[in-house]
């Protein structure tokens, strides 16, 4: 077990010193607690309760607690695998609890003032600060046990909701502990099975971190607490601060999925969509690894870009929605995530926060994770911005540091989509960040606009369809080679341009001679166009030669293709990869240029909207005053 924050180790042996103490709490404790305000006396032949009028709200009593025998319930001496798993969960969380405040007492001064208070009695400003510390270890105590149930013990679906929260005691660790052993034998007593047992115990453990962190502020020196990354690889437990891993704190994912054959148009993005899903299954958990970012292809980041109502939302629903039925067939656990404008924060520092945690929460290895960032112009700001907040400005740095940092790993377990109306807004920087272009322009030929109107007007009429084969247009393997074939000439006019010139002056494009020539033409027409955007279009090149259509069979279950080991998901993939060809190279960077210069031509044509404005309106100033001073209503 390690902690990176000063390189501490904490090692079996200071967790094995705790056990008499974790034996102890299960085995049998007397805590003072208050007592219930709903309690009252049965009457007798109603199903009501006597309750006194008189407020016994501040009142204690003590209650003896014996987790063990709550637990074992029944005649049977010995314990079942799931009441032992609880058991014994408990009395280890108890002693990694203890172990882990031991470290912060190390970590703070807490450890020097317990040595001073055990000879002499601490007084003054010493005697509130030794107080303080004590109770923030105590907080760090409940905390790591509440994490340490939430992760270790495995159950079904989504905790019940009607555990109660502890009266939590933070005099000392031990008392925290103590309160907390309490509160989970009265939330398990009289379940009625293994099940209830165990979906009981990780229903405490998320009420019980939820109230631990809303009381968070109350204390003191929990700062460096903060930044601790704890890893018990034994236990297959993380502790990393205060924060949560995914699954821990979330409900189950609430939306409305989308099939594909709802989706009219969109035929590039929808196909790569589709396939980007596929290669998220591939995944390898026990290597975390994904054969497709070694063997190249792999779509870590991308953009959406597209007027408004043209389908960027519904194309998050239908990705997320294959994922989560693929993950359910594997067995996987899968993560959705949407960062948006109302994560940015106007304390100074938290939106930064807000967005690492996002990315964090995205990129878990344990978990195959979709992380959106929806109106993306709007949450991150261009840093030339100066209307813009602190908060947007922080968002930015973060996420261009995350998706293409010194520190970034690429493991092949998540994909973060940007999305935006106006990505002539996005920062340079960030949107040259994401390695595919998905233009989502929606329907746009006559047959897209019969298919989705009679896909939305439902099946409740008698209309004849009239002269046409219904869905034939969406037949998306056709759909998307006529889209990449639009490719193999620019579409935006200063691209274009740039083509044109080419063939003039040295013809027909045929080695990478030839390629490198032109990609430097574009570079002069478009300074924006970097070295990143050369590996972004290979990128995109090596995912085309990837552009392998997984078989729908190897989805179906588990045992095709998603639970083998690493080695043979690699070879499956291989067998089906084909050549680059310059075809594919000229389309890919077509592809990619023209979105760029797309993007300028949006911010240029912005910019002289707004000159036009102002020209307008400095014009109907100029004729106001000339009326004004005919009049004598001028005062200059």
């Amino acid at each position: 077990m390690t902690l990176n924050t000063g390189l501490t180790t904490l090692h079996e042996d200071d967790i094995a010193k705790h056990q008499a103490v974790g034996q102890s709490l299960v085995t049998k404790l007397v805590i003072l607690e208050r007592d219930e305000p709903s309690a009252g006396t049965p009457l007798a032949g109603t199903g009501r309760r006597f309750v006194s009028t008189v407020s016994t709200g501040g009142q204690r009593r003590t209650r003896e607690v014996e987790l063990a025998r709550t637990i074992q319930r029944g005649a049977d001496p010995l314990l079942s695998p799931a009441q032992h798993a609880v058991l014994y969960r408990v009395r280890r969380g108890v002693q990694v609890a203890l172990a882990v405040s031991d470290v912060f007492a190390r970590q703070t001064n807490l450890e020097q003032l317990q040595a001073r208070n055990a000879g002499t009695p601490l007084a003054g400003e010493d005697a509130s600060h030794f107080k303080a510390l004590l109770s923030a270890s105590a907080y760090v105590a409940a905390f790591t046990l509440a994490a340490y149930l939430g992760a270790t013990l495995q159950g079904e679906g989504e905790p019940v909701d009607d555990a109660a929260e502890p009266d939590f005691l933070f005099d000392t660790p031990q008392d925290a502990l103590k309160s907390m052993v309490a509160a989970l034998d009265r939330s398990i007593a009289g379940a009625p099975d293994d099940l209830a047992l165990t979906a009981r115990s990780r229903a405490f453990s998320r009420v019980a971190i939820e109230g631990l962190l809303a009381r968070k502020a109350r204390f003191t020196g929990l700062q460096n607490f903060e930044n601790v990354h704890i890893r018990l690889d034994q236990d297959d437990f993380t502790l990393n601060g205060f924060d949560v891993a995914p699954g821990q704190k979330r409900k189950p994912l609430v939306m409305t999925f989308k099939k594909p054959e709802e989706i009219i148009g969109n035929h590039i993005a929808k196909h790569q969509a589709l396939k980007l899903a596929k290669m998220l299954m591939a995944y390898d958990f026990d290597r975390q690894m994904n054969p497709f970012v070694e063997l190249g292809g792999f779509l870590f980041t991308f953009i959406g870009d597209g007027m408004p109502g043209t389908g960027k939302t519904i194309l998050i629903q239908m990705l997320a929605g294959m994922l989560h039925d693929y993950c359910g067939v594997a067995g996987y656990p899968f993560h959705y995530e949407n960062f948006g404008v109302d994560q940015i924060s106007s304390y100074q520092g938290k939106s930064g926060q807000n967005c690492k945690e996002f990315v964090n929460n995205v990129m878990n290895p344990r978990a195959i994770a979709l992380g959106t960032i929806d109106d993306v112009d709007q949450v991150a700001a261009k840093r030339s911005d100066d209307r813009a907040s602190a908060g947007q400005h922080e968002v930015t740095a973060v996420l261009m540091e995350s998706f293409a940092g010194a520190s970034t790993v690429v493991r092949g377990n998540c994909t973060f989509g940007m999305f935006s109306n106006h990505p002539e807004n996005v920062d340079d920087a960030l949107r040259q960040r994401a390695g595919a272009r998905w233009l989502v322009d929606g329907p746009q030929t006559e047959a897209d606009y019969i298919d989705i109107f009679a896909l939305l007007v439902g099946k409740n009429h008698e209309i004849p369809l009239g002269q046409h084969q219904l869905y034939a247009g969406q037949e998306i393997k056709r759909a998307v080679s006529q889209s990449y074939a639009a490719h193999a000439r620019p579409q935006e006019e200063g691209l274009a341009a740039v083509w044109e010139r080419y063939e003039k002056e040295k013809g027909k494009i045929a080695s990478l001679a030839d390629v490198g020539a032109y990609l430097h033409m574009i570079k002069e027409a478009e300074p924006r166009f970097t070295g990143r955007a050369i590996r972004n279009i290979t990128d995109a090149i090596k995912m085309r030669a990837m552009d392998v259509e997984l078989p729908d069979d190897w989805f179906k279950d588990a045992g095709s293709f998603m639970h083998k080991s690493y080695d043979e998901k690699k070879g499956m993939i291989e067998e089906l990869r084909g050549p680059i060809t310059i075809e594919m190279v000229l389309q890919e960077i077509n592809r990619y240029a023209d979105s760029e210069f797309r993007y300028t031509d949006k911010s240029d044509d912005a910019a002289i909207a707004e000159i036009i404005r102002r020209e307008r309106q400095r014009e109907k100033a100029i004729r106001e005053i000339e009326t004004m001073k005919r009049e004598g209503r001028w005062q200059g």
